[in-house]
């Protein structure tokens, strides 16, 4: 595995590259479609593999873990076989779930003690298990299990949790590097840097990252409920730390908006249940701005789904057609939705990419960023 970098805007930092993989080239900027359990809710492997185009896809080690389980996936050979999909997968370790049950977990030392939130069965996931769940997965990329801080959150708290989070970072170097991958292909281990939206704790945890040498390096924690321009500067701040040579990969992150201003700053890689979750709601992402085609100014409105679109479903269907199934409750909708907005994120992702090699992603960003936050009425 390795990352190479072509060029940086002339105008920011974003930059413009390729991670190489067993499972093949992942061109960066990237947006990774979110299949938690290993499937994109509502959307084929073949579709997002075909239709939507994205490089690489997002699954999650504790759902896994808990459903089908390690001994399942391995006798299929691994997520991959199991699921069909044939590039790359990323699977995160399980620390933001994890944060989300506080209800019904206990962190200690040695790990995080949790209950099933499926049958309340007790379980407890170390370092060094998360390392071994992500082997018996296959994922080409895995991370390493961290705790992912609440916002709000006092210095205290997010301090002793960032020292946590580096020695457990230490804990899966080791048992990584002293297992093999299962599947014949190569699986590469992305630290994560915590710290709140405390500068100083940031800058630390960077530093501390960047030393290991990596692959790869992910900014988590910045998508629980902080205002944007925190999330920008803490993001940017572990930019300038983390390694130039090595992909950054920003966690949980978000709106289309959100992608292209972070990736002014210099973040190659993102991942987020918006598209889909979005979708199945009704609330489409195009190039003129939010549309909710669940309103009633659509019910006679007979030209596509967007005109802009990149995906079939835009120019096949009319937005009149699919607000009809919405609001009859047809599972088609949902469909058609996540479809189109999944496309419309890797598109964007396709045409950052391309301003950034031509130069001219600075002026392209800051004449299109107004338009992507308008909603659509008519």
């Amino acid at each position: 595995m390795r990352f190479e970098l072509h060029t940086t805007d002339p105008a920011s930092k974003a930059r413009a590259g390729t991670l190489h993989t067993d499972h093949g080239p992942i061109p960066t900027p990237v947006f990774m479609p979110v299949g938690t359990l290993g499937a994109t809710k509502a959307v084929h492997i073949r579709e997002l593999r075909n239709d939507v185009g994205a490089p690489i896809m997002l699954s999650n080690t504790y759902h896994l873990y808990l459903r089908p389980g390690t001994e399942v996936l391995e006798h299929a050979g691994g997520l991959h076989k199991f699921n069909g999909w044939d590039r790359p997968i990323l699977t995160d370790s399980g620390g933001f779930q994890v944060h989300s049950l506080s209800d019904i977990r206990k962190i200690t030392e040695e790990g995080v003690k949790f209950q099933s939130h499926i049958d309340g069965s007790r379980h407890l996931f170390t370092p060094e298990s998360v390392m071994d769940i992500q082997r018996s997965i296959g994922a080409d990329i895995c991370m390493a299990f961290d705790e992912c801080t609440p916002w709000p959150c006092d210095l205290k708290y997010a301090t002793d949790s960032m020292h946590r989070t580096h020695r457990w970072l230490d804990r899966c170097i080791e048992r990584f590097n002293a297992t093999a991958p299962k599947y014949g292909h190569e699986q590469a281990l992305f630290p994560i840097v915590q710290g709140s939206t405390f500068p100083e704790l940031r800058r630390q945890s960077a530093e501390y990252v960047a030393k290991k040498g990596a692959y790869g390096n992910a900014i988590g924690g910045l998508s629980v409920g902080e205002p944007e321009e925190e999330m920008y500067a803490m993001a940017e701040l572990c930019c300038d730390i983390l390694p130039k040579d090595r992909p950054r990969y920003l966690m949980g992150v978000g709106t289309p908006w959100n992608l292209l201003e972070n990736m002014a700053i210099g973040v190659d890689m993102f991942d987020c249940v918006m598209p889909t979750r979005n979708g199945r709601n009704g609330m489409l992402f195009t190039r003129q701005g939010v549309l909710n085609i669940k309103n009633k100014q659509w019910a006679d409105d007979h030209g596509p789904l967007d005109p802009d679109g990149a995906c079939w479903v835009d120019s096949f269907y009319s937005r009149a057609f699919v607000r009809h199934l919405f609001v009859t409750n047809e599972m088609l909708g949902q469909q058609i939705a996540s479809l189109h907005n999944l496309g419309f994120y890797v598109a964007l992702m396709r045409e950052a990419r391309e301003r950034i090699l031509d130069g001219s992603f600075a002026e392209w960003k800051a004449r299109l960023l107004p338009v992507l936050k308008t909603r659509i009425t008519g």
